[in-house]
């Protein structure tokens, strides 16, 4: 028995002394595919430059069916009316969130294809794609001639670098009886760029609307034509 404890303690003891530790660094390149896809639609002349709306839809217009992203917003809108715009609307899959990089490039993709008005493109989105529509204006503020988030809400992160976007015409609207996206958040946020010193920025709530405050946002010609009156020549400097 002695010599079975003994053999244990010396055992015990190689291992101890033979560990050892070791540094290094490790360089990765993590690549994502992400497909997205999009509606465009075209103004009846497409020979001059025109203004580009960038409409990005929510959680209900995920999928492969494009038609969805024709429910809400500006390609409704279209379907009665017209505008003297390209109207661009991507698609999230339904597995996935938005990924505004890609919506980014997509935006870059339909410039180089179309003849857009590069002063002139303004970005809006409803609820989930309010989000995104922040978030784009975030990541490249100086693209966009104007933002108009619906029932949208912006990241705490964000929030700390909300005076990148102050001098960005925004319009945000929300229904103070929102269950999904609370009000509170839209009201944060303009308060945030009022700290800034924005200075084109408002805050629009619709006392008697729920989730939905987009509707009576998107139906109307007024939105229109405010954003195609925003110019960043003019406006964001």
């Amino acid at each position: 028995m002695k010599y079975k404890i003994t053999l244990l303690i010396l055992l015990f003891s190689a291992f101890g002394f033979a560990q050892s530790e070791t540094t290094g660094k490790l360089k990765t390149v993590v690549v994502t595919n992400y497909e997205l896809g999009y509606a465009l639609y075209k103004p009846a002349n497409t020979k001059d430059k025109k203004p580009l709306i960038v409409f990005i839809s929510g959680d209900g217009e995920k999928g492969t069916d494009i038609e969805k992203v024709k429910i809400h917003g500006p390609l409704k809108y279209l379907k009665s009316h017209e505008l003297d715009a390209y109207v661009l609307a991507p698609q999230c899959k339904e597995d996935e969130n938005w990924d505004t990089e890609s919506i980014y490039q997509l935006i870059l993709k339909i410039q180089k294809e179309n003849k857009i008005d590069s002063e002139r493109i303004y970005v809006t989105g409803l609820s989930s794609g309010g989000w995104a529509s922040w978030n784009l204006a975030f990541a490249h503020p100086d693209l966009f001639a104007a933002n108009v988030p619906v029932a949208g809400f912006v990241d705490l992160i964000q929030l700390e670098e909300v005076c990148k976007i102050a001098n960005i015409p925004t319009r945000i609207y929300h229904g103070l009886m929102d269950d999904v996206v609370k009000v509170d958040y839209a009201i944060t946020v303009y308060k945030e760029l009022k700290k800034c010193n924005a200075k084109d920025v408002q805050l629009t709530i619709f006392d008697d609307a729920g989730h939905d405050s987009w509707t009576r946002v998107y139906d109307n010609q007024a939105i229109y034509d405010w954003m195609f009156k925003q110019k960043k020549t003019n406006t964001n400097k």
